[in-house]
């Protein structure tokens, strides 16, 4: 996976800036006064991307004091939309879109030489700052970037990471797994709000998160149980979405808030105003938690020795998930031997009985079965009466 990385960093990013600026560069030539700078963001600023994923672009200038308001990104984007239509028509990029009326207004396209899709933004600078803050924090423990990157290849197996599709963003992803290790015991990152002391310019986090280089060593959970205590974390707490639950990486614990969109609530840890994940319809509510409690039940087929590991791979990560994730799954240590997922899911008796146990154990710990609270609900005053309505495995397999 790092081979794949760096050639797509060294080779194919640069190919894209170079190639995209001087679209831009040609495009305002004649424009006075504005110095264009385009910045990348999103999964591949964080080195948390696979094949197929979005390369996300931000048109910057560099004069502009204050905010760049709406109304001027949506005009600068009009421009681009007319230059790349144009380049269309001319066989160099297909599908393009200007989808105007989203929070954060982009041109889609498609670039003809490499395949890679791409939304370009204007002044798009929470986004970076955002990428920027994540690729730093992923920096404490390595099981962050590991972790959002197989459940990442997860969601997309299941067709459930496509906020236009009003299912999970990418960023929503990755945030649930950063609110995952924040949660664990011992934790495994700590709270953004302790990396936020002396704010959230990044340069700055760079030097807090030094501070915390050793945060996650007591923690021993390998990449597997990671991968199953947060399917069943997410699955535990099903009913108290909409009940106010939020996932707040500010403060490293769930906390109350209720949005206009309540599917499913993790706060924006730069703006806590903002639900990250407020593209989640309710249709498609129910069917990311189909995704999940199938999952689940795969995970305790193959304990149950129903199905053997290549077919639980496939289940969860898709027939192609060979170009996708690792076909191997480590549930025994984290050690930087087994880091890339290095015990394999050979269907061997031992290995169905490390699942086993594993999920037995993970569904008393985190409330998934049998009415437990959620681990570190219970602590918040609003929800003392809070219970959450959990059904037995029997009831799982009517979200099949």
């Amino acid at each position: 996976m790092s081979y794949s990385i760096s050639v797509l960093s060294l080779i194919v990013l640069p190919f894209m800036y170079h190639w995209l600026f001087s679209t831009i560069y040609l495009f305002l030539s004649g424009h006075s006064g504005n110095s264009p700078v385009v910045e990348g963001f999103g999964s591949f600023v964080m080195d948390m991307f696979s094949i197929g994923s979005d390369l996300d672009l931000s048109v910057n200038f560099g004069n502009i004091v204050g905010t760049f308001p709406r109304d001027m990104k949506i005009k600068t984007l009009r421009k681009f939309a007319k230059k790349f239509y144009s380049l269309q028509r001319e066989g160099h990029v297909i599908g393009v879109q200007a989808i105007m009326t989203a929070r954060v207004p982009i041109i889609k396209f498609i670039d003809c030489g490499t395949g890679i899709e791409c939304d370009l933004s204007v002044e798009n600078r929470d986004g970076i700052q955002k990428s920027q803050i994540l690729h730093i924090v992923s920096g404490i423990d390595e099981r962050f970037q590991k972790l959002s990157f197989l459940m990442k290849a997860w969601a997309k197996a299941h067709n459930i990471n496509s906020p236009k599709d009003r299912t999970l963003s990418s960023l929503s992803i990755i945030q649930l797994v950063a609110f995952h290790l924040q949660t664990r015991d011992p934790p495994i990152i700590p709270p953004f709000c302790t990396l936020f002391e002396d704010g959230t310019d990044p340069v700055i986090v760079v030097k807090r998160v030094k501070n915390y280089s050793e945060f996650g060593k007591g923690n021993k959970e390998s990449l597997a149980d990671l991968f199953i205590t947060l399917l069943v974390k997410v699955a535990s707490v099903e009913n108290l979405w909409q009940k106010g639950l939020c996932a707040s990486l500010y403060q490293g614990s769930w906390t109350s808030k209720l949005w206009d969109t309540p599917y499913i609530s993790v706060e924006d840890f730069t703006d806590l105003s903002q639900n990250v994940a407020r593209a989640v319809g309710r249709e498609q509510f129910k069917e990311i938690y189909g995704c999940i409690h199938s999952s689940l039940c795969h995970l305790l087929s193959f304990s149950d020795g129903h199905i053997q590991g290549h077919q639980l791979v496939d289940l969860l990560f898709g027939s192609d998930s060979v170009s996708i994730v690792p076909r191997q799954i480590d549930t025994e240590s984290n050690d930087e031997s087994k880091a890339n997922l290095a015990v394999p899911l050979n269907g061997h008796q031992t290995k169905r009985m490390r699942v086993s146990k594993g999920l037995k154990e993970k569904q008393q710990g985190e409330g998934w079965r049998g009415g437990q609270q959620t681990q570190g609900w219970k602590q918040h005053g609003n929800w003392k009466k809070g219970k959450e309505e959990n059904k037995p495995m029997a009831g799982v397999e009517e979200h099949n």
